[in-house]
């Protein structure tokens, strides 16, 4: 497939509560970011270098990535090769609720690895896709996620047992929440050294040392998180851009299509296009106003 033939679908399913999402043909890097839910996804075809929480990975063909809400993570081309891949968005209250089910156990799942490679689950995530793009009957929709999710979860999820992650620092901490309220402004380096006992050289090197992510880098990933639940209610994408402090259209466009791979328009048309796929996105198809 050309880079002229490249395609970018993502389908909704009010039924199960799950995003299926496709790249084809895609050379695009994606930066370092993370997301509020999880990601079940493969690799069809191409190669992609994988950074994960400090770790590297050649992806190829048949692997499958787990990604647990906020991990970070970022991913290039390896020798210019277009992408082919598959995945499934799952919320975290879709998780809690499906893994209640599956394992009686009141508790939200954590993946203990992100890369499996040539996982037999990748079948099972394509499954899921094709019955959501088919728009199939809800049974044989719910019947193949829960399937997938107990076939991820029994070889993959670490012991309900086995230690969280660490937490960052309480300095850190603040930090964050403080992000997290107050994303629509145009928040300062000196604003957020006023709330720690840090130098800016410290700050900056131990919010991506537990993070992972840079400050400037949390604030555009939540940014854009708050931007996509305004998209999925119907907010005009010129309102969501002002609503999550970016300083222009443009500029929100270029973040948006950087972190999720659609512009927001086309984002926006999964949920308010009713049920039925949104259209595919070839590569310089569509523009924003």
């Amino acid at each position: 497939m050309s880079r002229n033939q490249e395609q970018r679908h993502v389908y909704y399913d009010h039924d199960i509560g799950v995003e299926a999402y496709q790249l084809s043909g895609v050379v695009q890097k994606f930066p370092n970011h993370f997301h509020d839910f999880y990601v079940i996804g493969f690799i069809e075809g191409g190669r992609r270098h994988l950074w994960c929480k400090g770790r590297e990975y050649d992806l190829s063909a048949g692997d499958l990535v787990l990604f647990n809400p906020r991990d970070n993570h970022f991913c290039a081309p390896i020798g210019e090769e277009l992408l082919d891949y598959r995945a499934v968005n799952i919320r975290p209250e879709v998780m809690l609720g499906a893994a209640r089910e599956i394992t009686g156990r009141d508790c939200a799942p954590r993946f203990a690895q992100n890369v499996v490679r040539r996982s037999e689950a990748a079948a099972a995530v394509g499954e899921v896709y094709d019955a959501i793009l088919a728009d199939a009957p809800r049974l044989q929709k719910e019947e193949a996620f829960f399937c997938l999710l107990e076939q991820v979860l029994r070889e993959y999820a670490a012991p309900f047992e086995s230690p969280a992650p660490p937490e960052p620092d309480g300095q850190i901490q603040k930090l964050c929440a403080y992000m997290e309220q107050h994303y629509a402004e145009n928040i300062s380096l000196e604003t957020l050294l006023s709330m720690t006992s840090f130098g800016k050289t410290y700050l900056l090197r131990s919010f991506a040392k537990q993070l992972g992510v840079s400050p400037y880098r949390y604030l555009q990933t939540i940014r854009i998180d708050k931007a996509k639940k305004l998209l999925e209610q119907g907010v005009e994408p010129i309102e969501a851009a002002d609503r999550t402090g970016f300083s222009d259209q443009s500029h929100f466009t270029n973040f948006f299509k950087s972190f999720i791979g659609l512009t927001p328009k086309q984002y926006q048309r999964i949920f308010t296009d009713g049920p039925l796929p949104a259209a595919p996105c070839q590569e310089g198809a569509e523009h924003e106003e």
